[in-house]
């Protein structure tokens, strides 16, 4: 499926003409260093590559790509660039293990960009979310707009997981899609997106973090392999005194079909939320876990992902079933 080029709001075209810029290749002083994970990720990383050199006209960028061991030649595509730095993990550590594996490399910057593989930064993008880091002094965390491929808006702004929004979520969520805050995880009303807000927290394939955030809140938590590490750390930068806000004006596009899905990865996002809860509202995980499991029941029947998710809430002997972080053969 080709790929739509992408209008960011008050900006120009993704495909709009601009010099290509070399990134910052020591660990000196860089507008923003760019984190990557990549996990056999060769038919998307080029193109995201290409996109952050035209950002480069904007801001300097330092890039650092984690490479969870891919198997494919992401490696070689990665290295045809020398002024990227990259890092091999040793093993599939999951997104969380990846950031925390490049972080640790970032030098000094006035912000850290962590972004999927599979993502293309809409033109002027880079420089939106630093000035939406700027003029709200506030803000750990800049969340942009993200797209598909069709160009569609995706929904990826939610609320703080609770008990409640978990029931409403599990026994009206495809029902009555605009619901009241209170009562959805997801932040699903198209007008929310259009200006910038704060948020709870948002989708984690592409975020910008302040170096004072990152530099309190610190490392990503490396028990969520995948899935709500983006809650998780969005929840530490608040509990830091922070905000995490949504900035309209800066633009990516997600291919989220090359992230690839599984009833085992979906089985694994409905455990992660529930560890999410025991980490940080340890006294409602039980109420919460019996939410979750109403969801992934009333789902079952028309899903094999739900049975899975089904079957591993109800018994935890069966988590070691899920992915989690490989280091790789000795």
């Amino acid at each position: 499926m080709a790929r739509k080029s992408l209008e960011p709001q008050g900006g120009c075209g993704m495909n709009a003409p601009a010099p290509l810029r070399r990134f910052v290749v020591d660990e000196g002083r860089a507008d923003v260093v760019v984190i990557i994970v990549t996990f056999n990720s060769a038919g998307e990383i080029d193109g995201l590559i290409d996109s952050l050199r035209h950002e480069g006209s904007d801001a300097a960028l330092r890039v650092v790509v984690a490479d969870n061991s891919s198997s494919d030649d992401t490696l070689a595509r990665l290295r045809a660039h020398p002024d990227i730095t990259v890092v091999e993990t040793g093993g599939n550590l999951g997104y969380a293990g990846g950031i925390n594996v490049a972080a640790a490399r970032v030098g000094t910057a006035r912000a850290q960009l962590v972004l999927n593989p599979d993502l293309r930064v809409a033109r002027g993008s880079v420089r939106a979310m630093l000035d939406a880091l700027a003029a709200n002094p506030g803000a750990g965390a800049i969340a942009p707009r993200i797209v598909g491929e069709d160009g569609a808006l995706a929904m990826s702004l939610h609320n703080e997981p609770g008990v409640v929004r978990a029931v409403a979520d599990a026994a009206l969520g495809p029902i009555w899609r605009r619901r009241p805050r209170m009562l959805s995880e997801w932040v699903r009303n198209p007008t929310a997106y259009d200006s910038p807000r704060r948020t709870d927290w948002a989708t984690g394939a592409a975020l910008l973090i302040s170096s004072d955030a990152a530099e309190l809140v610190g490392e990503w938590d490396e028990r969520f392999f995948l899935y709500s590490e983006e809650t998780d750390y969005c929840r530490r930068i608040r509990d830091a005194g922070f905000d995490v806000w949504y900035e309209p004006g800066a633009t990516v596009q997600h291919s989220q079909g090359a992230s690839g899905s599984s009833p085992q990865l979906d089985a694994l996002l409905q455990v992660n939320r529930l560890r999410y809860m025991r980490k940080h509202a340890p006294r409602r995980a039980g109420a919460y876990r019996w939410a979750a499991l109403l969801g992934a029941a009333l789902r079952s029947a028309r899903s094999e992902a739900h049975r899975l998710a089904a079957a591993m809430l109800r018994d935890e002997t069966r988590w070691r079933e899920l992915p989690s972080a490989q280091a790789a053969p000795s």
